[in-house]
């Protein structure tokens, strides 16, 4: 019983040294110490006006969760700029008295990314998503904060898989 117990505790211990870096989230900032996320301007025809605020906050609290990295407001080796360019409202389904029975908000960014320390992972690209709500309700107060919650969270997590997962 004494050697499986000290066979385990040798493996526990060695376990982290043989896997090398490894990170929960799936992401590798590789030798990267900082992160620049600048603010994401809303030029998309319908103008929310807390949602580039919103979007960017969410996206530097994901890379701060996510990361070690620290956040700067200059000179970052991981950098991202962009800017919110859909903003759009659209029902998806109707009632027999012709009204919206479900209604859509989207929300498209286009972000650019540089990495400073590995210029082959910089892109530019749309991420893009939705939330659907019920057409009876007005896209304001908790419901408006519901869909930003399901919105940002996916885009800001796709963003993250594109720059540092490689997904």
């Amino acid at each position: 019983m004494k050697n499986i117990l000290f066979g385990l505790a040798c493996l526990i211990l060695l376990l982290p040294i043989g896997c090398g870096v490894y990170s929960f989230t799936g992401g590798s900032t590789g030798d990267a110490k900082t992160i620049q996320i600048d603010y994401f301007p809303n030029t998309a025809i319908l103008v929310e006006p807390t949602l580039s605020q919103s979007f960017t906050l969410a996206l530097q609290d994901l890379f701060l969760r996510q990361t070690n990295l620290k956040l700067t407001d200059s000179g970052g080796d991981l950098h991202f700029e962009g800017e919110i360019t859909q903003y759009r409202i659209m029902p998806i389904a109707a009632t027999a008295e012709q009204t919206a029975a479900q209604n859509r908000l989207t929300i498209g960014v286009r972000v650019r990314f540089y990495n400073r320390l590995n210029e082959e992972d910089d892109f530019e690209q749309t991420f893009s998503f939705y939330s659907d709500y019920d057409g009876n309700l007005q896209l304001t107060g908790s419901v408006l904060e519901s869909a930003y919650e399901e919105i940002f969270e996916r885009i800001t997590q796709d963003i993250f898989n594109a720059a540092v997962a490689k997904w």
